[in-house]
């Protein structure tokens, strides 16, 4: 009868199980998250080798003319090492662990999770899956003001597979924005994506700029109406606020539309 449970145990009847309760479920990319680890035993005793907790997302990909989903893992933390868990033993584990800055924003369709896993050798590993609300860090908050106050109105919040530019990750999370004022006439749409070093903030903007005459549909047709920058925002230019800041795009983006 022993060896029918581990068995079972084996192919996830009857085997440890797995909950990982957060303290708070919405948190800042870059910032903390804490919680606890509660695994129950089976009807077996069984080895954990290790718990691990992975952030993860996903993506769009084209593949064969079509866009796929693929998922991503942004991180994967070590919670605590291997222990021997008794037939039926409630273990409760606390964590905290620092959410990357690389982690997307929790912005229209782009979901965030935690995957918890038990590393059980030779049985099907038990896992647990719980929901992000991920939010943008102040120096985000900034540019996103200062957008707003330039009248550029988000369109669409996407993660798309760019492994170049993802910096270790498969995908960049873009921020796509359509102009609704001053810059209505010259503008198509204007694409920003993040890359957050320590307290300054790098942005690699794309610039669609709108076709005029022939020339400029011509530029278009063949691809050379777009200007891809990449700069950065120090931490104390971002911290002079949404006016200076958005004065600094509306002069950036003059001079490329």
């Amino acid at each position: 009868m022993s060896m029918f449970k581990k068995v079972l145990a084996s192919v996830g009847i009857g085997s440890a199980k797995v909950d990982t309760r957060l303290e708070e479920a919405q948190v800042v990319a870059g910032g903390t998250l804490r919680g606890v680890v509660s695994i129950r035993g089976g009807q077996v005793e069984q080895q954990i080798d290790a718990i691990y907790i992975y952030v993860k997302t996903q993506y769009e990909k084209e593949e064969n003319d079509k866009k796929v989903t693929r998922e991503a893992e942004i991180a994967r933390i070590l919670i605590t090492e291997g222990f021997l868990l008794q037939a039926e033993e409630v273990r409760e584990i606390p964590f905290e662990l620092t959410v990357p800055e690389r982690t997307p924003v929790s912005y229209r369709h782009t979901p965030v999770w935690l995957m918890t896993g038990l590393d059980i050798k030779m049985a099907l590993d038990p896992s647990d899956h719980d929901y992000l609300e991920v939010l943008p860090s102040d120096n985000m908050q900034v540019i996103f003001g200062a957008l707003d106050k330039l009248g550029f109105r988000l369109r669409e919040v996407t993660n798309e597979y760019a492994p170049r530019l993802g910096a270790g990750l498969p995908f960049v999370q873009e921020f796509e924005y359509v102009p609704t004022r001053e810059f209505r006439g010259a503008l198509d749409e204007l694409e920003v994506m993040f890359f957050p070093q320590g307290d300054d903030l790098e942005m690699y903007i794309q610039i669609d700029r709108r076709a005029r005459g022939l020339g400029g549909f011509l530029a278009e047709a063949i691809g050379t109406d777009e200007s891809f920058i990449r700069f950065t925002l120090t931490g104390n230019e971002l911290r002079r606020g949404v006016q200076e800041v958005s004065s600094q795009l509306h002069q950036f983006i003059s001079h490329y539309s």
